[in-house]
């Protein structure tokens, strides 16, 4: 009887040890990813409810046409829209080779003062393609017209 006795607390005791272990591992994933996590946000989005400047996310829309002014040295500035509302946006550096007015693209970056400081610019990379998320924000605005169509 008491060898049952003895498996039984042991059990619970792995059980136990195995849960705390997962939560601990959970926790230190959940920790080394924070920095690494950007949400993905429409031009609408952002000025519906403007994330605080210390939050790094993803913006994504068409450079609006007119917009785009390279300024001295590798600072560009251009809004990004989504056909129901723009967002101006300041990149310093040197943009991907599709990059144009018209087109798609998503940047990583903050929105401070009412600017998107973007640190990384990404554009379509074919004559077809447009992220995921930047097609769903512009049919949601209605501006989405389908290329093969």
């Amino acid at each position: 009887m008491a060898l049952k006795s003895l498996k039984k607390k042991r059990r619970i005791q792995v059980i136990a040890l195995a849960a705390v272990a997962l939560l601990v591992s959970t926790s230190l994933i959940g920790y080394a990813m924070r920095d690494g996590i950007n949400f993905f946000r429409s031009p609408s989005q952002v000025m519906e409810t403007p994330p605080a400047p210390s939050e790094t996310f993803r913006i994504g829309g068409l450079v609006e046409e007119g917009s785009l002014v390279r300024g001295d040295g590798h600072q560009i500035r251009f809004n990004v829209t989504d056909g129901g509302a723009t967002v101006p946006v300041v990149y310093s550096g040197v943009l991907p080779d599709l990059f144009a007015e018209k087109q798609g693209m998503v940047g990583t970056g903050r929105y401070v003062d009412g600017v998107f400081e973007a640190h990384e610019i990404l554009a379509k990379h074919d004559e077809t393609y447009m992220p995921k998320e930047v097609i769903d924000a512009l049919k949601e605005q209605g501006t989405y017209v389908d290329p093969g169509s």
